[in-house]
């Protein structure tokens, strides 16, 4: 990809997308410029990758042909309206914000700008992401390849209409938070028992690991797949029951819907 990458914001997820960039070796690293106002954040990259950084983000997107703004939503207005005039018109914008939706941008950077939409999440930071993209009409078919690329870089990405953005933000973007409170929750059962606690964790986070990697790829149904567990008498199925009975799924699905409730307000 013979491109230059710009980020305006190098925090916890502009961190992973550098990461992965340069693991995949989509791009030289002195093709890649941040700009961050910490001395920390910027010394940090330019150690660990070798990339270009920078206090000004003007410097940053001059010559940009993708530009990340990876800054948290309520910053956006303030670093569009910097940078709008030295951003080139042919630069690819890639957003990775709740709430920022298309049209948003476009009243911020003008009809005419190209914008990609994205929804990430922080399994990226450990090259397992998974994020939703959505591109404007001003967006070519060969540009949306280039940053279709740079997700799949550090896990998976999927194409989806903006619709399906709060959804998005419910069933990954926010998600983590709910495994690792599922994750948590068998570890303290596990350690009354008298299990210690850092084996409960490696045993719960190993047993949700390796169920989510045989639903995508065995392709069955994740109900067919916990039939297989439960034995007729059995330890599994009596869980179940008893998970069933407490609202496990129902309360899933209200945190769910919360959550999707919140970004549908934010998009407004």
């Amino acid at each position: 990809m013979n491109k230059t990458i710009a980020f305006i914001g190098s925090g916890n997820m502009g961190g992973a997308i550098i990461g992965g960039i340069i693991s995949a070796g989509l791009v030289e690293p002195q093709n890649i410029i941040a700009a961050d106002p910490s001395d920390k954040a910027r010394e940090s990259l330019q150690e660990k990758y070798g990339i270009r950084v920078t206090t000004d983000n003007l410097e940053a997107v001059k010559d940009a042909d993708i530009v990340f703004l990876a800054v948290k939503p309520h910053i956006y207005p303030i670093v569009i309206e910097q940078i709008a005039g030295t951003l080139s018109r042919e630069a690819v914008v890639v957003t990775i914000a709740a709430g920022q939706t298309l049209a948003n941008m476009a009243k911020m950077l003008g009809e005419g700008a190209k914008v990609v939409r994205t929804m990430p999440n922080t399994p990226a930071l450990v090259g397992e992401g998974m994020a939703a993209l959505c591109p404007n009409g001003n967006v070519t078919a060969e540009e949306f390849a280039d940053v279709e690329a740079i997700f799949n870089s550090f896990g998976k990405c999927e194409r989806i209409t903006e619709d399906l953005f709060d959804a998005v933000v419910g069933v990954s973007g926010s998600s983590p938070a709910y495994v690792y409170m599922f994750i948590e929750a068998m570890a303290d059962v596990a350690v009354a028992e008298g299990m210690p606690r850092e084996k409960a964790y490696k045993f719960a986070a190993q047993a949700v690991l390796g169920s989510a990697k045989m639903v995508l790829e065995t392709g069955r149904h994740p109900g067919d797949l916990k039939d297989m567990v439960c034995s007729p008498w059995g330890t599994t199925i009596r869980a179940v029951m008893e998970l069933e009975r407490t609202g496990m799924r129902g309360s899933v699905m209200s945190g769910m819907q919360a959550c999707i409730d919140k970004s549908k307000a934010m998009s407004k």
